[in-house]
């Protein structure tokens, strides 16, 4: 969906708690972001015949911080769009969400699922064929958009422009940016996560940032940031945002997508939005969106 960048917050998107709009499940304390350790051994029943991978919490895996859809806050709890969405799925299995800080590329291949590091992972993460490959998505929940962030006045509007004039380019590992990069000819560099992004641009490691559109308006929040550097172009991909399960976890991928099509039906996800992003959708996602 094309995001209105009239007032907000943001990944893009303002920091007003959600708590209006709708009676969140507590966030539980995350885990430090790693890869290893052990998994964990604990499994327990929800509802629904749900098997979790502790008893009462309903855990997900994400990669910190992405505002607006997961950072942390000024107390040092987790919350954003995806937190609230997964919220809704914990309710419906009469458990609480429990969140685990880990690396992108272990969400995105499955490994932490597999693992048993998670029950469901939820970041902002785009649908991709190569990433079905490894993991069962929900129904589509965000249309992505990605933006272009350069120093005020350069003038970088596209990639092309970036890729003729020699600028270097830097994008999240992992992510939808790089893929596009990649399209346009261009080697960016890649960082780990967006807080990272953003430092290499302010300490001009790279002339132009690629990361999705609700992140780069949240950015754009700080007049420090504003100040300097500018929204300079948009690029809508026409993919989409889900959460995802383990391969095969059709009873958790269910209550998935019912709470989100709940969400949808009676209004909650257009409330979240508006809180989050500081603006009114120009769409609600589906299937076929």
């Amino acid at each position: 969906m094309a995001l209105s960048l009239k007032g907000r917050r943001g990944s893009a998107i303002g920091a007003l708690a959600l708590t209006a709009v709708f009676a969140l499940s507590a966030c539980g304390s995350e885990s430090p972001s790693t890869d290893s350790g052990a998994t964990t051994t604990a499994s327990a029943t929800a509802a629904g015949g749900v098997q979790l991978v502790s008893p009462g919490k309903l855990t997900t895996c994400t990669n910190l911080p992405y505002p607006p859809f997961q950072s942390k806050d000024a107390s040092g709890k987790i919350v954003g769009f995806d937190v609230d969405m997964i919220d809704l799925v914990a309710k419906k299995l009469g458990v609480t969400q429990e969140i685990v800080d880990i690396d992108f590329d272990s969400i995105k291949g499955g490994a932490a699922l597999n693992a048993g590091k998670c029950d469901v992972a939820a970041a902002g993460m785009t649908i991709t064929d190569e990433r079905k490959q490894n993991l069962d998505f929900s129904s589509p929940y965000f249309d992505e958009v990605l933006g272009l962030v350069t120093k005020k006045g350069a003038g970088i509007p596209t990639l092309e422009d970036a890729k003729a004039k020699g600028l270097s380019v830097g994008v999240q590992a992992g992510t939808t940016a790089l893929d596009l990069s990649k399209s346009k000819g261009i080697e960016p560099k890649e960082f780990k996560d967006s807080g990272k992004l953003l430092l290499a641009l302010q300490s001009g490691q790279v002339d132009v940032v690629v990361q999705d559109l609700p992140v780069v308006v949240e950015w754009m929040k700080k007049p420090n940031i504003s100040s300097a550097y500018e929204l300079s172009g948009q690029t809508p991909t026409q993919a989409q945002y889900g959460f995802a399960v383990k391969k095969g976890n059709a009873e958790l991928l269910k209550a998935v997508n019912e709470s989100l099509a709940t969400a949808i039906k009676d209004g909650t996800w257009t409330k979240a939005y508006e809180q989050w992003m500081g603006a009114a959708p120009a769409s609600t996602p589906s299937p076929t969106s």
